[in-house]
């Protein structure tokens, strides 16, 4: 399969995953949006939002990690250049939800 193929394909089935994550996500955050600390850490402690805001977290970063990726393709043409900015893309797309899943757990 050729590559750009793959891209579509992943691009296309985060995306169908990402808008219920996103609806269950825009749901509880007006629920919790003007609660006090203890309501918001609950939210989080709870084992199933937990796992679906983790899900949630890691599926937008991917998404816009191969829509971003999509840009630098079309638009930067020095290959070097389009070389880092896509590592670094992956890169960050990779540590920030590990970081952000990583502080979850400690509450």
């Amino acid at each position: 399969m050729i590559n750009a193929t793959k891209k579509w394909i992943f691009l296309k089935i985060s995306g169908a995953i990402l808008v219920p994550l996103m609806i269950w996500f825009i749901l509880n955050f007006i629920t919790i949006y003007d609660q006090d600390y203890s309501v918001i850490s609950n939210f989080f402690i709870n084992p199933s939002s937990r796992f679906l805001f983790s899900l949630f977290i890691i599926n937008a970063y991917f998404f816009s990690a191969l829509s971003i990726s999509e840009v630098f393709e079309d638009y930067i043409k020095n290959n070097k250049i389009k070389n880092v900015a896509n590592r670094l893309l992956y890169l960050s797309a990779v540590v920030i939800p590990l970081i952000t899943i990583i502080l979850l757990t400690k509450l």
